[in-house]
């Protein structure tokens, strides 16, 4: 698929776009409203619409403080050791990265194609970081270098992997556009890997 197609999808799904100027820019991209058509199924995942439409309602502070709540409550039950991790994909994968920010007895956040905190905030970051990127993914990539910069500077122990060829959301089986499952195996038996050594 051609990757304009797959990079309007992703600024579309991410970013203030109208469904109307999507259409538009998808017909340019394709040629016409026959092909934008035909293209559309190959690269929409059920219910997309309405999926981003709840993640734009959020409101971040409040979403925030109920991820950071999960784990005040984990640590008041018996049948949690204490070592806990996070793993998150896309919007997930940010809010993965934003935990290593505000969590200080998190061991090990995993981060699939998230975009980064802000780099005065890494300083707080006290978990083993593991980040899993797409080569052709332009906008979350945009981030990666200050943010790894901000990592080396606070001597955060991370991994870092970038993956060839691979989209934005190359993990996520129900989009064929942009699934790699290449990358998403090696993806995720690293991230397996990475909590077993660092999440016991």
């Amino acid at each position: 698929m051609d990757q304009q197609i797959i990079n309007l999808y992703d600024d579309y799904t991410h970013t203030p776009l109208t469904r109307q100027e999507f259409i538009r820019r998808l017909v340019l991209i394709t040629g016409s409203i026959t092909a934008a058509m035909s293209v559309l199924p190959l690269i929409e995942v059920a219910n997309e619409d309405e999926a981003r439409q709840k993640f734009q309602e959020l409101k971040r502070e409040n979403n925030l403080q109920n991820f950071i709540n999960v784990f005040d409550y984990l640590s008041t039950r018996n049948d949690v050791n204490g070592n806990t991790g996070c793993v998150g994909f896309c919007w997930g994968g940010a809010m993965s990265n934003t935990l290593a920010t505000k969590i200080p007895g998190l061991k090990a956040a995993v981060a699939f194609y998230g975009s980064q905190p802000p780099a005065e905030e890494v300083k707080n970051i006290k978990a083993m970081v593991q980040l899993h990127y797409a080569s052709l993914d332009e906008r979350v990539n945009k981030g990666i270098a200050a943010y790894e910069e901000a990592l080396k500077l606070n001597k955060v122990p991370y991994e870092l992997y970038m993956y060839e060829g691979a989209n934005h959301a190359f993990h996520n089986d129900t989009a064929p556009a942009r699934y790699n499952e290449a990358a998403a195996k090696l993806a995720w038996q690293r991230t397996i890997d990475f909590f077993k050594q660092n999440v016991k």
